[in-house]
């Protein structure tokens, strides 16, 4: 049983969605939780979530402005905490497209920066976020968020004697996070027309509690090196539309550059070494630093047959048009008519 109480954990990227939410269920499920610091590198955002959660009231939380392009301040960041969670990135697609190398020093540099910084301190364990678009990219930010997960995996390698295990959690669109589909949808239905990019677009959907319920359970299981997959369901862009704003009119714009029409988060070349957990799926790297058999045992694991894939388009799990509204109103917006 997960015990983060008396526990010092960092996020880095800790103001964004995830990053509130995360330390929305560490104070509410871990109250003695030792240290909880929120790293990351706009003061504004770290102005507005104080606002919220002040630490008059959760005296465990420190807000560290930093960036992990600045391995020095992650080293003095790092310094006492036992857990770290990677969440910082440079995560929109079109603009990466346009800022190449500012998306690599942040999704590639910065990872390398982290491992340093937590192999020079006494860092425990260490869970980076990752994302469907790692796998098969073809985009930048897929591209560079591939190169984190295979760095983060490598580290296993590296670490010699020191007690610290680096692992990755990878899921697809969390509902509701800053810039995602429904959001953008919830305010475009006032205009009465609805941008649909193709018809046949799907995507897999995760809520950002269930993507903290991942992260929790790779801090609490990962034997290092794994990454975590969780099974989610599907949508369809038509039904997140339609379940949205049913009386507005459709146009479709064409995929934007580097979208897929279907997302993977397990390619057919991953197979060979995915393995089924039940709830979840886990990607092992080709030489592993722990016992196979020991894993297989300890999660009751059983290997996917080769030329399995996980792609949204493809998937054997759908959300409707009813529960998406369902869902939009539990974990997106509390006053959405359902």
């Amino acid at each position: 049983m997960l015990d983060l109480n008396n526990k010092s954990i960092l996020i880095t990227g800790g103001t964004g969605s995830f990053g509130k939410m995360f330390t929305k269920l560490i104070l509410k499920r871990y109250p003695n939780v030792k240290r909880l610091v929120i790293l990351a590198r706009v003061e504004q955002k770290h102005f507005q979530k104080e606002m919220e959660f002040p630490e008059s009231k959760y005296p465990a939380l420190r807000y560290f402005v930093g960036d992990v392009r600045d391995e020095k301040r992650l080293i003095n960041a790092f310094e006492g905490i036992d857990i770290v969670i990677h969440a910082a990135a440079m995560k929109h697609v079109h603009i990466a497209e346009y800022n190449p190398m500012e998306c690599v020093k942040t999704n590639v540099l910065g990872a390398e920066n982290v491992i340093n910084a937590a192999l020079h301190t006494n860092v425990k364990v260490v869970v980076a976020l990752s994302t469907d678009k790692a796998a098969a990219p073809i985009n930048l930010y897929g591209a560079t968020k591939l190169a984190s997960d295979k760095l983060f995996v490598a580290a296993n390698n590296i670490k010699g004697s020191r007690d610290i295990k680096f692992s990755v959690v990878r899921y697809g669109n969390v509902m509701g996070s800053n810039g995602s589909v429904i959001p953008f949808f919830l305010n475009k239905k006032k205009e009465g027309v609805l941008p649909i990019t193709d018809d046949r677009m799907t995507r897999f959907n995760i809520s950002l509690e269930d993507g903290c319920d991942l992260v929790f359970y790779a801090i609490e299981n990962a034997c290092g090196g794994e990454i975590f997959v969780p099974k989610i369901p599907s949508y369809r862009i038509t039904d997140v539309a339609m379940a949205i704003a049913p009386e507005c009119r459709h146009e479709v714009i064409g995929v934007r550059p580097g979208e897929k029409l279907h997302e993977e988060m397990i390619t057919v070349s991953d197979s060979f070494n995915t393995w089924d957990l039940g709830k979840y799926y886990a990607i092992l790297p080709q030489k592993t630093v722990f016992k196979l058999d020991d894993f297989v045992g300890k999660f009751e694991a059983v290997k996917v047959e080769e030329g399995f894939s996980y792609n949204s388009g493809k998937n054997d799990q759908w959300e409707t048009v009813e529960s998406l509204r369902k869902l939009i109103k539990e974990h997106v917006d509390p006053n959405f008519a359902i």
